[in-house]
């Protein structure tokens, strides 16, 4: 089977489990324990790992808090500060986000807004409607442009008084289009503004330097990149006085500075540093190549005259393509269907739950749902294969 599907999940490299290999066998210590031999070499791999993610953002190892994954983390995030901002510092209930981000932050949101009681309501909407609790929090969902990206203008005009968070996703996960997190974050700051990046998906793909763009805030997770799943981290920015305070979403033991409770799987951290490690080495090494595979693929599918390519031509995730069929009778699911024993390509996220396409709608295109296949790989020639059985 080609594997085109790696925005859902990359395998693990063989680098990868060999590193996480004794933690599973020899070195099973708890990290939190003392004194003993396994428990001191669990601790240090924990550190080493800590090291190797916060080299990859550019950022210090204790601003670097080792999580579940990316949902955990972005949930941590967008709760704890709405918490800490309005019961602790009395300082508002505002947050700002837009209307293609993951379900991880927008029903993040909805939850606190009160639009949703649960996820499970948020999904199957019991009796018909989902229970409404209020929870004393605002949330603005920003419309976006025809490539779901937010328009900086915009954003900077929906800030309020009482504004605390702004959550954007830093690359599409269905359409590829970049934010401009950059812009975005001048913008908050000047209003006082925290912001959080969801950067699961340009981890490992796109250079990400947080002394550049030096955002409050970040969500990762490790199986985006060739590592594990069930771990990711949250970045969390400090000051003079230590991380910027949040309400913990775990209480429970005195794991990661206290912020995130529990037991430390890790041999999912040392796997997530390790994939850490290598992204950085070969982003540093092979970004042009990157660039130059991403620009013939592109140019390739751009003569192909029965698709069309969804998202920012330009300001994109390289190795992520969205494409239309045109035809109107073509039907993704059943295509894909047919051809799954030879090839693994998606119609979308795979977190959607056979949900109509969110970020088609907020673009406007989601009459095409139906149509949208999703390819995610940098192997031109495996690409090239799979588009030579969706023309036939």
């Amino acid at each position: 089977m080609i594997y085109l599907d790696n925005s859902a999940t990359t395998p693990v490299r063989e680098e990868v489990y060999s590193a996480m290999e004794p933690y599973l066998k020899e070195e099973y210590g708890n990290p939190s324990s003392k004194y003993y031999t396994t428990a001191l070499h669990a601790q240090e791999a924990v550190e080493n790992s800590r090291y190797q993610v916060a080299a990859l953002l550019n950022v210090k190892p204790d601003e670097i808090i080792f999580t579940a994954g990316s949902t955990e983390s972005t949930n941590m995030i967008i709760k704890g500060v709405a918490d800490y901002k309005k019961y602790y510092e009395d300082a508002g209930n505002h947050i700002i986000t837009s209307k293609v981000e993951h379900h991880a932050t927008l029903n993040t949101c909805r939850f606190l807004n009160g639009e949703i009681y649960s996820n499970r309501d948020a999904i199957f909407s019991l009796g018909g409607r989902p229970k409404v609790v209020n929870r004393g929090y605002e949330v603005t969902f920003l419309d976006v442009n025809e490539y779901g990206q937010v328009d900086v203008g915009n954003f900077e005009s929906s800030i309020k008084d009482s504004t605390i968070l702004a959550s954007f996703i830093w690359g599409n996960n269905e359409i590829a289009s970049l934010n401009d997190i950059d812009s975005l974050y001048q913008a908050a700051h000047k209003r006082g503004v925290l912001l959080h990046a969801d950067a699961t998906q340009v981890l490992g793909k796109i250079p990400i330097d947080l002394s550049q763009t030096p955002v409050d805030y970040l969500s990762c997770s490790a199986h985006k990149l060739y590592g594990p799943k069930g771990v990711g981290a949250a970045f969390m920015k400090s000051d003079d006085y230590g991380i910027l305070p949040i309400t913990s979403l775990l209480h429970g033991g005195e794991q990661e500075y206290g912020i995130r409770a529990g037991t430390l799987a890790v041999h999912n951290i040392v796997g997530f540093g390790k994939a850490a490690e290598l992204a950085k080495i070969e982003l540093d090494k092979k970004q042009i190549t990157i660039q130059k595979i991403d620009k013939e693929i592109l140019e390739y599918i751009g003569t192909i005259e029965e698709v069309e390519l969804l998202g920012d031509p330009v300001n994109r995730i390289p190795g992520i393509y969205s494409i239309v069929v045109k035809n109107r009778n073509f039907s993704n699911e059943r295509f894909l269907k047919k051809v799954s024993e030879h090839f693994a390509v998606s119609t979308g996220s795979a977190c959607a739950l056979g949900e109509p396409s969110h970020v088609l709608k907020a673009i406007g295109r989601e009459e095409d749902t139906g149509r949208v296949i999703r390819i995610s790989s940098l192997n031109k020639e495996d690409i090239e294969m799979f588009m030579s059985v969706l023309r036939k």
